[in-house]
């Protein structure tokens, strides 16, 4: 894929995601790169596209709020005098599962720097993910059995029982798109390899935000229940004591698994030591299709802490449209037909990029 740069990723954002139009009043929501998360060269691109397109640009620092994100009036206020809303701060991804003021394009970046944008995360065209989180969704939609696995251990299977009406998903646009519609766990059991640590989803911060284990760890679900962790004691007592705290500090369902998905776009590269920061990490990496995401710990999405599987196979009625985190988008129907129309991203396809934080991403 040829020409990757920041701008192409901001006018992808603009023109095909917002689907932005001259004279359009875009606000960008952001947090300062202080906080260590976003940098600020993210919103000088998307500032400099924008008005390149001939749009009305406001901007409002919201900061960041560990465990108590609000729309806040003066941010309410900005909402009312905004067609675009785009966040390019942690704020938007905390309230994407909560309702957002109608009437707006409200969109949430997980581009997180200006070397995403400048990636093929964000330059490969939205309308083909969106194409093929549409296709994915239906495929799981009509499946009778999807079966998966991944090379440390995990072995789950269920019938997937989707809800794709509004309340399913997220009240939200995303940039890039790179998941299909969470799929409900209810109807899933089997056990989970942990890749070394339990984190949380994104939803609200908190102390010890990350635990780590010193060997393999598994997590045991029946039927969208945690019922136990297998492993070294001392791993299992961590994992245990982190649920046991985090429900009580909010009040949650301890043992309830809500839902799960895995990543959609080969271009969802993570060129950082995830260890370095687990939060951001969490807020940008599970795009990948080395990623397969469990939303635990509360009866909501996304739940307060997450599982996430490493390089899974995922076989959905006989069909291996996973296989050892590489998705074969061609594999699904239309899917040819898509990567065709889209050259951008078959090219992301032939090539993906396989970062994903780990030392041995390679």
């Amino acid at each position: 894929m040829s020409d990757i740069t920041p701008e192409r990723g901001a006018f992808n954002l603009l023109n095909n995601c917002a689907q932005a139009k001259s004279g359009d009043r875009l606000l960008i929501v952001y947090e300062p790169a202080s906080y260590g998360y976003f940098d600020e060269q993210a919103v000088d691109v998307v500032c400099n596209a924008a008005r390149t397109l001939n749009l009305f640009v406001d901007t409002l620092d919201v900061g960041f709020s560990p465990d108590a994100p609000t729309l806040t009036p003066e941010l309410l206020s900005k909402f009312e005098h905004a067609d675009i809303v785009l966040f390019l701060a942690r704020l938007g991804d905390q309230l994407r599962f909560s309702q957002m003021p109608q009437g707006k394009k409200v969109i949430v970046s997980f581009a997180l720097t200006q070397e995403l944008f400048g990636s093929g995360f964000s330059n490969g065209h939205h309308d083909a993910f969106l194409a093929l989180k549409s296709q994915v969704n239906a495929v799981l939609e009509q499946a009778k059995e999807v079966h998966m696995t991944c090379p440390a251990g995990t072995d789950v299977v269920g019938t997937p029982q989707m809800d794709l009406s509004a309340a399913g998903d997220t009240s939200v646009l995303r940039f890039p798109m790179s998941v299909f519609t969470p799929v409900p766990a209810h109807s899933f059991s089997g056990r989970i390899a942990l890749p070394g640590f339990l984190t949380g989803t994104g939803s609200r911060y908190y102390d010890q935000y990350t635990v780590e284990f010193d060997g393999q760890v598994f997590a045991h679900m029946e039927q969208g229940r945690l019922t136990g962790f297998e492993g070294a004691a001392s791993d299992v007592a961590v994992a245990n004591a982190q649920y046991d705290r985090v429900s009580d500090l909010f009040g949650i369902d301890r043992n309830f698994v809500h839902s799960w998905h895995a990543g959609l776009h080969p271009g969802c590269g993570y060129p950082w030591d995830l260890r370095d920061n687990y939060e951001r990490w969490g807020g940008s990496a599970f795009g990948n299709p080395r990623i397969m995401h469990f939303h635990t710990c509360g009866a909501y999405a996304p739940g307060e802490i997450s599982w996430n599987v490493i390089d899974p196979t995922i076989v959905v009625d006989g069909t291996t449209l996973w296989e050892r985190g590489q998705f074969h988008a061609h594999r699904l129907p239309g899917g040819a037909q898509i990567l065709d129309k889209f050259p951008c991203a078959a090219a992301l396809f032939e090539a993906p990029d396989r970062a994903i934080g780990f030392a041995h991403s390679a």
